[in-house]
C-alpha cells in the first residue's frame, strides 16, 4: 500500500456520530469501520441506536456501541462524552450528523400546509434549530474541548446542498393546488444547514492552533424510495441526472476524517451531482 493510501486509514480512532441510528448515520459508521476506526452511534432513540450498533457489530465482527444522547441539552452531551472517554479513553472524531428533516406533504386539501413560511409554527422552528444547530454547537463545545486538551481532533459537520443554495420549491409542486396551498421545504432545514457551514468556519479558525480540523460535507439528496414524481423533478435540477446512492458518500467521509485531508480545514465539500453549479 502506498503512503498516500495509508493516509486514508484511521485505525484505532474513535468517532462519535450524532443521529447515528439514522439512514445516513449508519452509513457514516460503516465508513469509519471500513477505514479501521471505531464508531459510536449516539441518538435520542436509544433502542434504535443499540440495534443499529448491534447490526454493525455482527457485520464487521467488532463491538460497536450505541448510546442514548439528547444533544439539545448540555448535560446529556457531557454524559455522552464521559461514557465515550471512560469506554475508550478518548474521542478523536466528531461527526455532527443529527438533524430534523420532516417530509414535505400536503395533509389536508383545504388547509394551508404547515411548512409554508407564512404558517410555519414557532414550536417547530425552535425544535429544528435546537436539534440541527444547537446540538452541533453543544457537541462541538464539549468534545472539542477534550480534543483541544490533546491538541488533535477532527470535527465533521454534515451540512447539505441546501446549506449553499435555497430549496427549489418547484420540485414539491402539486398540480391543481393554488399557490398558497402548495407544500414547500420548511425554512428551518436550509437555515440549519447554512448555519452548519458558518459553525464550521468559526470552529476551524478558533481551534486551528489546537490541532483540530473542522470541515463540512454538503451532500445532495440520497435516493431512498422517494415518490417517482419527486425524484424526476429533483433530478431535472442535477447535471448528473440522478440522486446519490446510499453508500456514495462513504469515501468522502473517510477523506474528511482522515489524514488524507490533513491540510484542509474550514472548507465545505459539495458532493451533489453538480446541482449547486446551476
Amino acid at each position: 500500500m502506498s503512503n498516500s493510501l495509508e493516509r486514508f486509514r484511521i485505525d484505532g480512532k474513535v468517532a462519535v456520530i450524532t443521529g447515528g441510528a439514522g439512514f445516513l448515520g449508519v452509513r457514516h459508521a460503516e465508513a469509519v469501520l471500513d477505514a479501521g476506526g471505531i464508531p459510536i452511534l449516539a441518538d435520542i432513540n436509544e433502542s434504535a441506536a443499540k440495534q443499529r450498533a448491534a447490526n454493525l457489530s455482527d457485520k464487521y465482527n467488532l463491538e460497536v456501541p450505541g448510546f442514548y444522547a439528547d444533544i439539545t441539552t448540555h448535560k446529556s452531551v457531557e454524559e455522552l462524552c464521559t461514557m465515550c472517554t471512560e469506554r475508550f479513553g478518548k474521542v478523536d472524531i466528531l461527526i455532527n450528523n443529527a438533524a430534523n428533516d420532516p417530509k414535505v406533504k400536503q395533509d389536508e386539501a383545504d388547509s394551508v400546509p404547515w411548512s409554508r413560511f407564512e404558517a410555519f409554527p414557532e414550536m417547530i422552528w425552535n425544535k429544528d434549530i435546537s436539534v440541527g444547530l444547537t446540538g452541533a454547537y453543544l457537541c462541538s463545545q464539549v468534545f472539542g474541548r477534550e480534543m483541544a486538551k490533546r491538541n488533535q481532533g477532527v470535527i465533521l459537520n454534515i451540512a447539505s446542498d441546501l446549506g449553499i443554495i435555497a430549496p427549489d420549491q418547484r420540485i414539491y409542486h402539486i398540480q391543481g393546488l393554488p399557490d398558497e396551498r402548495q407544500p414547500v421545504k420548511p425554512v428551518t432545514y436550509s437555515v440549519v444547514k447554512h448555519g452548519m457551514i458558518g459553525l464550521t468556519k468559526y470552529l476551524a479558525t478558533y481551534w486551528a492552533d489546537k490541532g483540530i480540523r473542522v470541515n463540512a460535507l454538503c451532500p445532495g439528496g440520497v435516493y431512498n424510495g422517494q415518490p417517482e414524481t419527486f425524484v424526476r423533478q429533483l433530478t431535472n435540477l442535477i447535471p448528473m441526472g440522478r440522486m446519490a446512492d446510499a453508500d456514495e458518500y462513504k469515501p468522502a467521509i473517510i477523506f474528511l476524517i482522515s489524514d488524507a485531508s490533513s491540510y484542509m480545514t474550514g472548507a465545505s465539500l459539495s458532493i451533489d451531482g453538480g446541482r449547486t453549479c446551476w
